[in-house]
């Protein structure tokens, strides 16, 4: 699979987004992302983030729906089956506020 997904030669994955000013509030987000994977960048409009705060930690959790397709690889086969086109992205990331 690091052949396929030409992991030697691009070994990070690098995903951005700009969070709207009255995101801090909200239980849901909609952002904007630009990830780059494998030598190719796919940018995903409005995807849905769940936020929630309890004292000073916020955890933000969704799925980014990629897909093999969207960064031009080629999909490998695993004994002759074909790999499904859908790769979606588990995001759970918790923040916490400096005291």
């Amino acid at each position: 699979m690091l052949q396929v997904t030409r992991g030697g030669e691009f070994p990070m994955i690098s995903v951005r987004t700009r969070l709207p000013e009255d995101a801090a509030g909200s239980a849901t987000i909609h952002a904007d992302l630009e990830v780059q994977f494998a030598g190719q960048t796919a940018k995903y409009n409005q995807i849905s983030f769940q936020q929630v705060t309890q004292g000073n930690e916020t955890r933000i959790t969704g799925t980014i729906p990629t897909t093999i397709s969207d960064f031009k690889i080629d999909p490998p086969s695993l004994l002759g089956i074909a790999v499904k086109n859908e790769m979606p992205v588990r995001v759970e990331m918790t923040w916490q506020k400096q005291k």
